[in-house]
């Protein structure tokens, strides 16, 4: 079924302005693992902490900073920061028992290349919470989400030199976008996409 232009972005326009587009979904909320229990929350940036906020920038200079280092861009921390703080974020946030933040993911919904999609452009993970399945359970939520909001895809940007994100992706069935820019273009990332 071909959906008009102004279908797409009353959909595009519908999901973006809920405080919490997760609302629905109490069971993508709760990630258990080996007796412990993470609780996640979605917000928009407006309602989000700002001490969060800083954490998040944080744990992104921690996570991949070096990688944006050894790339022609560069780690720029002022554009990172605002990055992080555009009006129009979205964050799902995962706390452990304490209440404290141990991984996030900022995303947006947007028209992209005439396709309706979920962008996430940030998925930040602490290290002691890593591969225990928690990123996985966290771009299911993202998914879930997307689908419920009748995005078409999800759509990523990773670093080429990042291979341990490159991996995961891939496990998760993401695939080179046909948006992405080819290897002449010599940029630093890839755009990847899984349709829903």
């Amino acid at each position: 079924m071909d959906i008009s232009s102004s279908s797409q972005q009353k959909f595009i326009e519908m999901a973006s302005k809920a405080k919490n587009p997760m609302e629905k979904f109490d069971d993508s909320m709760k990630f258990e693992k080996d007796g412990q229990t993470f609780n996640l929350i979605c917000k928009s940036k407006c309602d989000v902490d700002p001490k969060i906020l800083k954490w998040a920038f944080k744990l992104a200079e921690r996570n991949v900073g070096l990688y944006y280092k050894t790339c022609s861009m560069g780690w720029q921390p002022k554009i990172k920061q605002r990055d992080l703080n555009k009006n129009w974020a979205k964050y799902l946030i995962a706390f452990d028992k304490r209440k404290t933040p141990i991984a996030y993911s900022m995303f947006r919904f947007d028209h992209d290349y005439g396709k309706k999609v979920l962008y996430c452009y940030e998925m930040q993970i602490e290290q002691d919470f890593r591969r225990i399945g928690l990123g996985r359970f966290m771009m299911a939520a993202l998914e879930k989400c997307a689908e419920f909001w009748n995005m078409e895809k999800v759509v990523l940007t990773v670093l080429r030199n990042n291979y341990d994100a490159k991996a995961f992706f891939s496990k998760l069935d993401y695939k080179l976008d046909e948006t992405s820019p080819d290897d002449n273009e010599k940029v630093d990332y890839e755009i990847l996409s899984k349709v829903l």
